[in-house]
């Protein structure tokens, strides 16, 4: 085992912040790898409703773990670590600090806590819970395990309905909730056999009503440079459906719905934008009780932080390299 620990850096907060530009920003003066962490930007061809960078950005910043996968397959946390740790030790070998950068909470706190031992599958249960979700729809279930689990609904979306599901067998099966089963990490962080120090930059907003205001912005701006036309062209492939995890995402659900005219175009709109910003809210919950003790905190107001950003980047680079 390696004796000195190698350095992994963390940039996330809530969607619309500038997680992604903040990365590029410090990636040009600064020897980083980006890793996303977004679990939209792993599927192909999802590019604008997952707010993916350009083209051109991605030939200057190069990004891992972006278009793993094509939108038509599943993709789950045991393959994204599988892709995370090895990119982790890629950057490492070329003498790059890699940067993990994304809201995908998930994702950050399986590499970083590890993956816990959840129970068994219970047939029974998830039979029950489907037929209900049948006949009354998933966010009925969601309503469900708010009322058994409210820590665990909270950060659950309600169209989510394969962790909705898990949750509330969990609760049902065991009496316990599923955050029980979450560890709080082990005391060391390793990459197979290397030890790693961890540096989480948090982004928060420092006015809430102006994060919703972007958010509600950012939506509109997708909207006028193709989104709709990218679902609708999403739309021609076989085997690709309403119901596979990658149109479950916020925007591609919506627009989904509007393009087979189960609610209109300002519908869309609206329950775009609120399921976008229930998003921030879930990521800015989930980042107050997270590996606080690894936090730096940087408040965001109308400009990206840079300078602030950079500091941060220099005191971990005056440490560890």
């Amino acid at each position: 085992m390696a004796s000195h620990p190698r350095s992994i850096l963390v940039i996330t907060g809530p969607t619309g912040i500038g997680k992604t530009d903040l990365a590029m920003r410090l990636a040009d003066d600064s020897p980083l790898r980006i890793i996303s962490a977004d679990s939209v930007m792993v599927y192909r061809h999802l590019n604008i409703g997952s707010a993916k960078p350009a083209v051109s950005e991605l030939e200057r910043y190069p990004h891992d773990l972006i278009d793993l996968v094509e939108p038509e397959y599943p993709f789950d946390v045991g393959q994204y670590l599988f892709h995370a740790k090895r990119s982790i030790q890629h950057a490492w070998q070329r003498n790059e600090v890699p940067c993990l950068v994304g809201g995908t909470i998930l994702y950050l706190k399986s590499l970083l806590d590890g993956l816990d031992p959840l129970p068994k599958a219970d047939p029974d249960i998830r039979k029950r819970i489907r037929e209900k979700a049948e006949q009354q729809g998933w966010p009925a279930i969601h309503d469900w395990l708010k009322g058994l689990d409210p820590g665990a609904a909270e950060i659950i979306h309600p169209n989510h309905s394969s962790r909705i599901e898990r949750a509330l067998e969990v609760r049902l099966k065991t009496g316990e909730s599923i955050r029980s089963f979450w560890t709080e990490g082990p005391s060391e962080f390793m990459i197979g056999d290397q030890r790693a120090d961890l540096d989480v930059l948090a982004l928060i907003p420092a006015d809430r009503e102006k994060l919703k205001e972007r958010v509600n912005r950012r939506f509109d701006s997708m909207l006028d440079r193709g989104f709709v036309d990218e679902v609708q062209s999403l739309r021609t492939r076989s085997g690709l459906t309403k119901a596979c995890p990658s149109m479950r995402s916020v925007g591609y659900r919506q627009i989904w719905q509007y393009l087979d005219r189960e609610i209109s175009e300002t519908e869309m709109r609206e329950q775009a934008q609120a399921a976008t910003r229930q998003l921030a809210k879930r990521q800015l919950t989930w980042l107050r009780s997270w590996r606080a003790d690894t936090n730096t905190l940087i408040k965001v107001s109308d400009s990206l932080p840079i300078t602030e950003g950079k500091t941060w980047l220099s005191k971990v680079f005056d440490r560890v390299l």
